[in-house]
């Protein structure tokens, strides 16, 4: 018998090959009381949903040694003691430092990275074997202080409505907590420049459909109690909390895809571990028949923009000066240096 409270290793059969989990009793979740082992076991029960959604990308590692409620860090390098089947890619910062990363080639890689308590992947905008081109937009509706889920249900409700003007159809998601995010599937062929550019003309377009809901102003101090789209996540080497990924919360909450439909009745607390799994056996995968598209209507809301005379949005502080950019300095700093 083991001297260990929390068990000894469980094997996790996984896409052909055998995972052990460590430690399986370790409660992750404090709240819901899930463990370590519930986790793994969570992700093989929506394998093909999670595997659709982030399969064959490089994801970034958000650990929590001691569980939701304990500190974290994020992990973008893979360590050097791990099984010779694990497959990487070599990523980039935006200073041009690399790093070897996961790839999410499979469950079995997965629920490796659950085995060193990863809660959530954050998920990059291209696949592995295609760097150079971002297939998934990602409009991330992120409520500024003050800013309720009503708002961002009619935000988001905004969004879907911009892009069926332009024939393109928005796959949204929860957030894991108070957000949404909407993706939008490419074809390959555009770089992350270019999908960045699009996202600025969707957040500015928004922003001038419904100034009084939406901003698209990237200083906090601008931007009021209002819905940011924050076109930022789109910037090269970026990621995004993955679709189905479990949040580190106490109540286990997942990042849930959902149709436009149910957009006024999803309710983010209740899309759990202990929901997820039954939804997606009822109702199947919502975001199964999302086809890639042209991002073409949306460069040429971008064109018209920088047509009018619009500079391109800043770009977050980590990132070299941009060609076009307008003095990346708050609004209020700016005044007070004239």
């Amino acid at each position: 018998m083991s001297d260990d409270p929390e068990g000894d290793p469980v094997a996790v059969e996984a896409a052909g090959r055998v995972v052990e989990i460590s430690h399986p009793g370790k409660v992750l979740f404090g709240e819901a009381g899930h463990t370590k082992l519930d986790l793994a076991r969570y992700y093989q029960a929506v394998e093909p949903a999670i595997m659709a959604a982030m399969g064959g990308r490089p994801v970034l590692l958000q650990r929590f040694p001691h569980g939701a409620e304990g500190p974290s860090f994020f992990q973008k390098r893979v360590p050097d003691k791990r099984p010779d089947w694990l497959e990487t890619t070599i990523v980039s910062t935006p200073n041009g430092t690399t790093s070897q990363a996961l790839v999410a080639a499979d469950l079995a890689h997965v629920l490796w990275a659950v085995n060193l308590a990863c809660l959530g992947f954050h998920v990059w905008p291209n696949r592995a074997d295609d760097p150079e081109h971002a297939d998934e937009l990602r409009i991330d509706l992120d409520p500024s202080p003050g800013v309720d889920f009503e708002m961002v249900r009619e935000a988001a409700h905004e969004v879907d409505g911009l892009l069926r003007g332009g024939g393109l159809t928005g796959w949204p998601k929860t957030t894991g907590n108070r957000g949404i995010h909407v993706y939008v599937r490419l074809r390959p062929e555009w770089s992350s420049l270019e999908v960045r550019a699009a996202a600025v003309a969707v957040a500015r377009e928004l922003e001038r459909r419904r100034p009084d809901l939406i901003t698209a102003a990237w200083w906090k101090e601008e931007r009021g109690r209002r819905v940011f789209v924050d076109f930022n996540q789109n910037a090269p080497h970026k990621t995004i909390f993955g679709a189905w990924s479990v949040r580190a919360r106490p109540g286990a909450q997942v990042s849930t895809p959902f149709e436009w439909d149910e957009l006024g009745r999803v309710v983010p607390d209740g899309l759990t571990m202990d929901t997820v799994v039954d939804r997606l056996r009822a109702y199947g995968d919502p975001w199964a028949g999302s086809t890639p598209q042209s991002l073409e209507p949306l460069l040429e809301l971008s064109r018209r923009d920088f047509a009018a005379g619009l500079a391109d949005a800043p770009w977050p502080p980590v990132y070299p000066k941009m060609p076009g950019e307008p003095p990346r300095v708050a609004p209020s700093r700016a005044r007070k240096t004239l």
